[in-house]
């Protein structure tokens, strides 16, 4: 008689991991001002500042073929497309970072990102995975960490892309690699991890984020603080489990300054996680990982009789996993909405169905809300 084996429900350590940190890559000089704010405004006029509804994704690029991503955005569109109202349009979409794969080349640009999202019909925000900040030494064309990416997201001004096939979507004008979106409801805090496999934050950037976090808790209680990064603090899947790194970076940041973001989004792991940490003081803090966007590869929930992971970490104390999906792609739709109370963040993981266009769907695999 077989026994059925358990999936986790608390993050994991993936053992015997060799220590990359050599991978790591100098980053290009800021294209705008510190502190590194762009105004939604500037970009995408709202009118509305009692709701505010965007998308979110990361891991859309692939090697082999954009089909799931091409589908995957059009859902998106869909979405749009459909709103019963204006303030139910999703405003813009944060990409949650690689965005190509393998080595952020330029010339993978039209195929995994211009070409895919051509219809999509608003804004598109990112911020860098370690894919995008790689470097292909082998390249016939000598390019730096970071070239392409600054070319597409972080411009001067909005143009053309040299490599994107002549697309109609523009350049961004993001003014640095870890950077603050100001919007009327929310600031959206976020951060570049750099290429090795559980991230590394630099010194500056740290100091900027302390930083961060006190200008944007000057704004509660009138704006949520999202924060965003690429490597996930918390998994429980097996091809990366979750960075102690990234945990232990952001801890000792929010116990410096007394502050904690609302929510955490992140995605480096091909599939969707959302964990809640419980803190001493009572507060809950989701974290969200959403990597399923487009790659080819998704990746599973460890099963707890699997001796490659541990879980007895210090740093997972008070963190559980309420809810997963590792074998759909899927996107987010955030919405903040302005209530008597304070401000309500709603969440809503899509899945998408794979199969003839005329047949494709997306439905509701998860639901979460945080007051703030």
């Amino acid at each position: 008689m077989s026994t059925h084996v358990q999936k986790y429900n608390v993050p994991v350590i993936k053992k015997f991991q060799p220590d990359d940190s050599y991978n790591f890559q100098p980053t290009p000089k800021p294209t705008g001002t510190y502190p590194f704010h762009l105004d939604l405004q500037a970009i995408q006029p709202i009118t509305d500042d009692q709701k505010m509804v965007f998308h979110m994704l990361g891991d859309t690029g692939s090697i082999y073929h954009s089909d799931f991503l091409r589908h995957v955005a059009g859902e998106m569109s869909k979405q749009y497309e459909l709103a019963e109202t204006s303030g139910d349009r999703p405003q813009f979409l944060y990409h949650l970072g690689d965005v190509v794969y393998n080595h952020g080349e330029a010339k993978e640009y039209k195929r995994q990102f211009f070409e895919p999202f051509e219809n999509y019909p608003s804004s598109i925000f990112a911020i860098a995975g370690n894919h995008d900040s790689d470097v292909n030494h082998a390249s016939k064309v000598p390019y730096k960490s970071l070239d392409a990416f600054v070319n597409v997201f972080c411009d001067t001004a909005p143009r053309t892309v040299a490599f994107s096939g002549n697309a109609k979507r523009k350049s961004m004008i993001q003014p640095n690699l870890f950077w603050s979106l100001q919007s009327p409801l929310a600031v959206i805090i976020g951060l570049h991890s750099n290429v090795p496999k559980f991230g590394i934050i630099t010194s500056e950037q740290r100091t900027w984020l302390v930083e961060e976090l006190k200008s944007a808790n000057s704004q509660r209680p009138g704006k949520a603080i999202i924060l965003c990064l690429h490597h996930a603090p918390y998994s429980a899947d097996i091809n990366h489990g979750s960075s102690l790194a990234m945990i232990a970076l952001l801890e000792s940041v929010f116990e410096e300054t007394g502050i904690r973001p609302d929510i955490v989004f992140s995605g480096h792991v091909h599939n969707y996680q959302r964990f809640t940490k419980q803190y001493e003081d009572g507060k809950q803090v989701p974290f969200i990982v959403a990597g399923a966007g487009g790659y080819d590869g998704l990746h599973a929930i460890a099963l707890t009789n699997d001796k490659n992971f541990e879980t007895g970490h210090p740093l997972f104390e008070g963190v559980k996993l309420d809810n997963y999906c590792e074998d759909q792609h899927g996107f987010l739709k955030i919405s903040i909405e302005k209530t008597i109370s304070g401000l309500t963040l709603k969440g809503e993981y899509y899945t998408t169905s794979f199969g003839p266009e005329s047949a494709q769907t997306s439905s509701v695999w998860d639901r979460f809300v945080v007051h703030i």
